[in-house]
């Protein structure tokens, strides 16, 4: 089997680490702490011209529910043109209606926007009321896969439910695990569910290399370090790599 490697990055380190370690293609976010939202223009720019591997960007204007205004909207609608305009290879969104129904139309039609574009719809999905017709949904906005955790926090979890979807889809689109996957279940998850594309973050802590370190003060949420940061750990890419390569 070959199955593609997808790495969830939220910094150009993460990115480059994703590349150096044989990652096929990496979703660029930023705010991973929210699930991820759209990254800025710079950072973008700065992924594209040192990438050579494929580069999907997030479509996400802010952190919470998938339920957008008129002004959220027309972010998306301006960051998708944005991506298009530095040779990003996909995007990666989604919208839900208030009932938990997937928003087929205003879906679809920002994956017009991206066209040529690759689409993923992404994690939304997961929050949906009724994942056999949102799969159907999903399907008819044109999304040519669907990153999803079997509508559990994780993965290995949904096991079951990505099994099924990846049965209904029936080649229709592709079916895309993700979600608290590493190297200690991905093969399980891979050859349970048949998959061939699997998305995964394979982040380690990096300590600062500040020196001086005034303590008690937080420049976001309580709790979260300050001289520290999660990036994506190329050996452990190297051994997720190596491991799909002998399903």
């Amino acid at each position: 089997m070959n199955c593609k490697l997808e790495i969830c990055v939220d910094s150009i380190e993460s990115a480059l680490n994703a590349q150096s370690a044989g990652a096929a293609r990496v979703e660029y976010c930023d705010n991973l702490i929210e699930g991820g939202t759209t990254p800025s223009y710079g950072s973008i720019i700065a992924a594209r011209n040192n990438l050579n591997i494929g580069l999907h960007v997030i479509i996400r204007p802010r952190g919470g529910d998938f339920l957008y205004s008129g002004t959220d909207y027309d972010i998306m609608r301006r960051d998708i043109e944005m991506c298009g305009e530095c040779g990003v290879d996909g995007i990666v969104t989604g919208i839900l209606l208030p009932g938990g129904s997937i928003d087929v139309d205003r879906t679809a039609r920002l994956f017009e926007y991206a066209y040529p574009m690759s689409v993923t719809f992404h994690r939304a999905f997961d929050l949906c009321n009724d994942p056999v017709q949102g799969l159907e949904d999903v399907i008819d906005t044109g999304a040519a896969r669907l990153l999803t955790s079997g509508l559990k926090h994780c993965a290995r979890d949904g096991i079951e439910m990505i099994r099924k979807l990846v049965i209904q889809a029936a080649n229709r689109i592709i079916i895309m695990p993700g979600g608290g996957i590493d190297e200690t279940n991905v093969s399980m998850i891979v050859t349970a569910t048949k998959v061939n594309e699997i998305h995964l973050t394979a982040r380690s802590i990096v300590e600062s290399d500040m020196i001086f370190r005034r303590q008690g003060i937080n420049m976001g949420m309580k709790g979260i370090p300050e001289f520290s940061r999660k990036v994506a750990d190329l050996e452990k890419i190297k051994k997720i790599a190596a491991l799909l390569k002998m399903i």
